[in-house]
């Protein structure tokens, strides 16, 4: 279980990795683009249910925690999925993964400035 924190104030929702992993490479290609995210997702019935809708723009703090040790595999299927679902009127959600047709090793890149 990983979580995202969103705000100055740290606002926390409570997500499983492997969709966080895909989340984060989705909310990131858009914001690095200069596009804003209505990023809607269900809470769960132990902190009160219902849905929720987070206004993401490039200058939100947003921080993500991820609990496992290792990073997953990554479906690109489902990345673009979630990408594309930011176009659709409920907006960005987290969606079901597909079934891949193409899936890319999570690591982690020299960074470069």
């Amino acid at each position: 279980m990983g979580y995202m924190y969103y705000g100055s104030q740290g606002y926390e929702l409570e997500i499983d990795d492997r969709p966080l992993s895909h989340l984060k490479i989705a909310l990131l290609s858009m914001l690095r683009a200069e596009r804003c995210v209505a990023f809607t997702m269900q809470r769960p019935n132990s902190s009160g249910g219902g849905r929720e809708t987070l206004w993401i723009t490039p200058h939100t703090d947003l921080r993500l925690r991820f609990i496992g040790s290792r990073p997953p595999s990554i479906n690109e299927d489902w990345v673009k999925l979630l990408i594309a679902s930011a176009s659709t009127p409920p907006r960005m959600r987290l969606c079901t993964e597909p079934v891949p047709t193409r899936t890319l090793q999570a690591r982690t890149p020299p960074i470069r400035c």
